[in-house]
């Protein structure tokens, strides 16, 4: 079963976050995550979702040690209000 990971984060600065995930997006090394999306709360401006999924724990934090990937996360802090939050989650149950 895959393993996904969930960052939250607020900012001020969503045109930049936008931008910045659309470069990751397209930045990614073909180890990285088998899917990745990039969401804003509807309700609650400033609000992001970062959702990447990997076919394993293991392949997640291989690539979290990648230098892409230690950098998109410091440029993402600077723009980000606070601390984000993770979530890692094992999936259990999958449905298509």
């Amino acid at each position: 079963m895959p393993f996904i990971q969930v960052v939250e984060y607020e900012t001020d600065r969503p045109d930049e976050v936008r931008k910045l995930g659309e470069q990751w997006m397209r930045e990614i090394p073909a180890d990285g995550p088998t899917r990745a999306t990039l969401a804003e709360d509807r309700d609650k401006p400033g609000h992001f979702v970062m959702v990447a999924e990997f076919p394993s724990y293991e392949q997640a934090m291989a690539h979290s040690k990648l230098p892409q990937t230690s950098k998109y996360a410091e440029k993402m802090q600077k723009l980000a209000r606070g601390k984000p939050r993770f979530v890692n989650l094992e999936a259990t149950q999958q449905q298509m």
